[in-house]
């Protein structure tokens, strides 16, 4: 907009449907040009009778918005010679063009910002849709079969009388009767027997890892790690400056004799035994013998991660990796994301008697206890016996979702996509030619809106076939045949013949 007398300006454009007032507009749009540099100080802005005409706008529209403009410095109204942009606006503009540095970061924030992959940024996180029907992303539970009405009746008995205990800033170690309850649970469902003292409330097991990796690791340390293996614990070990020694993945688990011949004294080994994250392979009663050996022997730390234990379909479960330690070397880490739902953030780790201390000393600086209401919510869940029983219901409805994706899977793609049921867990692999990429593929899919992972972005080491995640729990039985179809079509799509 060109103005005689007054500077040109452009961009102001108004929405008269919005529910937003016009002066509000206008202010904002221009307060928004001079905190940019398009507007320096000193310039003198168009007659008000002049942005009336073109802007539309009534005189008092105007002034309101000048108004607010002027009371905060912004504006300033000489008279006789009308409004100019505050003097101490002037070089705004020149900074604006200068080119931006990036910003100073800590080592361990250059080191997170690297490794983050696509898995947690991009496609995976942002550009998926919550309620995108069509996703086959693992670790995402059936919230639609979460029993929602008793939680929120069970909420509702602290909500409507709240105390100290949940207002305030809650216990260092987390709620002592949700530690009771998870002691009482995990000596029955894995065969731990640990105190009440050992155990502390964290928020989901990946601020478990992050606190143990700062307790246990120094920059240099070696650290075990599955390959492929938990992506989020790999990174938080990488960002402390740690060696990762990528182990194989057999039919009996991590090769413990690998990490023997080619790094005897790491320092920690982390493991998902009862469930190995991403393959699903359930580690031997031998291997178990032989990975705490050698903890004992090296003095070196295991963290079991027991992720996905509560959903076995096939036998009983071996005991957990703690249950077998007898050199306290075994740290037991668990969460209620899965079981529950994700964004709870209420995890929990057992640790060996000798680090409950220094653990919580870390803890008390780096964060306090997640919110108490939850962990209250969550204990009586558990003693009122409604854990249990949705645990049981849980693992009915997930194996026959999983039966009719895979059946759903194998009829309309057994040519390109090798499926077998898993014994446990929320997610089976899907096995590709092995000419294929599949971290492009889950990229083109992703365009497609189908949603899932490559086994790419797991791995350290590329010894394996290329394949897909495919989560099952998230899938209704009467939407199986759908969701295959809705996949079958973004493959084509993505110029894969099927």
């Amino acid at each position: 907009m060109k103005t005689p007398g007054g500077m040109l300006l452009t961009g102001i454009e108004l929405d008269r449907s919005s529910p937003v007032p016009l002066y509000r507009q206008l202010y904002l749009q221009v307060r928004k040009q001079i905190l940019s540099g398009r507007l320096p100080g000193g310039t003198r802005l168009p007659s008000t009778r002049t942005l009336c005409k073109e802007l539309g706008l009534s005189r008092i529209t105007l002034l309101n918005a000048f108004d607010q403009l002027t009371a905060e410095g912004f504006l300033a109204s000489r008279t006789g010679a009308g409004s100019y942009v505050g003097d101490e606006w002037e070089g705004r503009n020149a900074a604006a063009d200068k080119p931006r540095k990036p910003p100073r970061l800590s080592s361990m924030s250059q080191a997170v910002h690297s490794l983050r992959s696509d898995h947690f940024s991009g496609m995976s996180y942002s550009a998926w849709a919550p309620d995108c029907p069509t996703s086959f992303l693992p670790s995402h539970p059936a919230y639609d079969a979460f029993p929602m009405l008793v939680w929120k009746r069970m909420m509702n008995r602290h909500l409507r009388k709240p105390g100290k205990t949940d207002l305030g800033y809650g216990e260092l170690k987390g709620l002592l009767r949700l530690r009771e309850a998870i002691v009482e649970y995990v000596a029955d469902a894995r065969g731990i027997e640990c105190s009440v003292d050992q155990v502390v409330i964290t928020s989901g097991a990946q601020q478990a890892f992050n606190l143990l990796g700062m307790l246990l690791l120094n920059p240099g340390d070696n650290v075990w790690m599955e390959d492929p293996g938990h992506i989020a614990a790999r990174i938080a070990f990488q960002a402390l400056g740690c060696q990762l020694v990528p182990l194989r993945i057999d039919d009996q688990g991590l090769d413990v004799m690998q990490g023997l011949r080619e790094c005897p004294d790491a320092r920690l080994a982390f493991t998902t035994p009862s469930r190995q994250h991403p393959l699903g392979t359930t580690m031997s009663y031998a291997r178990r013998q032989e990975l705490i050996d050698w903890a004992g022997r090296s003095q070196g730390w295991i963290i079991e991660d027991d992720c996905d234990s509560e959903f076995r379909y096939v036998g009983r479960p071996l005991p957990a990796l703690y249950a077998m330690d007898q050199w306290d070397k075994v740290i037991y880490v668990g969460t209620f994301s899965k079981v529950l739902y994700p964004s709870l953030r209420l995890g929990y780790v057992i640790l060996p008697e000798d680090l409950v201390e220094p653990f919580c000393a870390i803890r008390a600086v780096m964060d306090r206890s997640p919110s108490t209401l939850h962990q209250a919510t969550t204990a009586d869940f558990m003693q009122d016996g409604h854990f249990l029983g949705h645990i049981r219901r849980m693992r009915n409805l997930y194996q026959a979702r999983q039966a009719c994706l895979v059946e759903a899977l194998q009829r309309h793609l057994g040519g390109f996509l090798s499926v077998t049921p898993v014994e446990a867990g929320l997610h089976f692999m899907g096995w590709l030619p092995e000419d294929m990429d599949d971290d492009a593929l889950v990229r083109g899919l992703a365009d497609h809106q189908v949603y899932t992972y490559a086994l790419r972005d797991y791995c350290i080491r590329h010894y394996l076939p290329p394949g897909l995640l495919l989560g099952f729990a998230a899938t209704p039985e009467t939407q199986a045949e759908q969701r295959v179809q809705e996949l079958v079509q973004a493959l084509r799509g993505v110029g894969v013949r099927v």
